[in-house]
């Protein structure tokens, strides 16, 4: 027997004969059951405060509204507040166009220095404070990447309390090219420890809660 086979044959002995499988199994439904034991609690009851909550901890800014119909004055008072110009980017979105945009200037197509994109949000995860968004034809995801300012419609009746929610979801669909989780504005500190915004994507989040139970956008 070689000293190989001899440790092999001390730690099987010290193992001891294996559980059945059948007692494996129920080891192992008792350590998730039940599953909310190993999920953080929520930092508010309701999914719409949770979400706002981490969210503008981490610089992201909110506003809510209770329709989608008020979404042009929102986004009035949002350009207006940072000295933004009228014309933005828009996701070319049919529930977009469809709006009154009378005294704003929404346009398709994302320019390389393009100050305002507007966009839907598939979901948010309240847990994080986080945004889903998912391409697709109606969706160019250069939205999310290229303005300084970035601003998300989401609709409270789409929040998911956790990210392993998202990700059961995500299992029953179709898988899209791209999603993509954004949680809180660009920001780096590589350099020297300095806090830079806007490093890798837009400097300024903002997101718009619609408070109505309307179809889901995206």
């Amino acid at each position: 027997m070689t000293a190989r086979d001899r440790i092999l044959s001390a730690i099987r002995t010290a193992l001891g004969p294996g559980k059945p499988p059948a007692q494996i199994a129920a080891e192992a439904a008792a350590l998730l059951d039940p599953a909310g034991i190993a999920r953080p609690h929520l930092v508010a009851p309701a999914l719409p405060d949770a979400f706002a909550l981490k969210a503008t901890a981490l610089g992201t800014t909110i506003d809510r509204i209770t329709a989608l119909a008020d979404l042009p004055q929102a986004m009035a008072r949002y350009l207006d507040a940072h000295g933004l110009p009228a014309r933005f980017a828009m996701q070319p979105a049919p529930e977009l166009a469809a709006l009154d945009w009378e005294g704003l200037a929404p346009h398709q197509g994302t320019a390389p220095d393009e100050p305002t994109a507007l966009g839907l949000a598939l979901c948010g995860i309240a847990e994080s404070g986080s945004l889903v968004i998912h391409s697709g034809p109606d969706n160019p995801i250069l939205m999310s990447f290229l303005p300084l300012h970035h601003v998300a419609v989401l609709r409270e009746s789409t929040l998911l309390p956790y990210l392993e929610d998202y990700a059961a979801r995500l299992s029953a669909q179709a898988v899209p090219r791209n999603a993509i989780l954004i949680t809180g504005p660009s920001g780096t500190t590589d350099i020297e420890g300095s806090y830079v915004r806007g490093a890798h994507g837009p400097g300024f989040l903002h997101v718009i809660l619609i408070a109505d139970a309307g179809t889901e956008p995206g």
